[in-house]
């Protein structure tokens, strides 16, 4: 593998709003702060491009297509500033009640390089998703490549599940990113961080998850190491962290700690 410098990727943690323009304006001003800490991946939010809570029709009728002014605006704030963008799209679909809860991956190219739409809709703890969402496909997953690595994305409620995060890595990531809306709740901002740490652990990757700030979500954005180990975080105001990612990490920790090499179940989807 040739040698690359270690990648910058930032979480940038804010609350989307039900305001289209001024989360791309929130998120002009993060990414640009993250470029300054030396960020050339930036994810944000699940549900960047239009929030409201509780879920409701109102979401259904600000639901855009891909090809739509959110994502064409990521994609030219991706091409000026020469970074990789990630954040969530409330997405159109066929279905004229229910939106898709969509994660796009713009390059410095302004091209469209992965997307992601929550295949674990977040029907727990006193929530029922399901009621506006129509849940992803089980496709393979989309990944793309920044500085000599792979990543791959995935959302928020996702992460409860490991073999999503498996299945990404067994195509070949090497730094799952998560956008998320991590509502809080009893013990919710111990199960977040655990959990990201976890799916780290397990798949000796990088995992960068970024939140949406309190009253309704934790925060608690983090870059986590493959030791699962937090390299960089932000605590409850809107702001970015940067951690720095490398192969040669992942390397040394998998020389100590060869979990992939050494299991003998593989991940498959369900039928039902």
């Amino acid at each position: 593998m040739t040698e690359h410098e270690p990648v910058g990727i930032a979480v940038a943690q804010f609350a989307p709003e039900a305001d289209t323009e001024a989360n791309l304006f929130a998120m002009r001003v993060l990414a640009e702060r993250a470029v300054e800490r030396g960020a050339s991946v930036v994810v944000f939010p699940e549900y960047s491009s239009y929030f409201s809570n509780p879920l409701s029709e109102e979401l259904v009728a600000h639901a855009e297509p891909i090809d739509g002014i959110f994502v064409g605006s990521l994609a030219g704030l991706a091409q000026e500033l020469g970074i990789h963008v990630v954040a969530g799209l409330v997405e159109t679909t066929t279905d004229p009640a229910r939106f898709a809860n969509t994660i796009v991956a713009l390059s410095p190219q302004a091209e469209l390089v992965a997307r992601y739409r929550k295949q674990h809709l977040y029907d727990a703890f006193g929530q029922s998703e399901s009621d506006w969402v129509v849940p992803g496909d089980l496709d393979e997953p989309e990944l793309f490549d920044a500085g000599g690595l792979r990543f791959g994305i995935q959302t928020c409620y996702d992460i409860r599940f490991p073999e999503v995060t498996r299945r990404i890595v067994d195509a070949g990531a090497d730094v799952v990113l998560v956008p998320a809306e991590w509502v809080r709740g009893p013990l919710k901002e111990h199960h977040w961080r655990t959990l990201v740490a976890a799916r780290a652990i397990e798949n000796t990757v990088y995992l960068a998850a970024a939140d949406h700030v309190p009253p309704i979500g934790v925060g608690n954005s983090m870059v986590v190491d493959p030791s699962g180990v937090p390299i960089a975080g932000v605590g409850t105001e809107t702001d970015v962290a940067v951690g720095f990612a490398s192969a040669a990490t992942i390397a040394q920790v998998r020389a100590v700690n060869p979990a992939l090499r050494a299991r003998r179940f593989s991940v498959v989807p369900r039928s039902d």
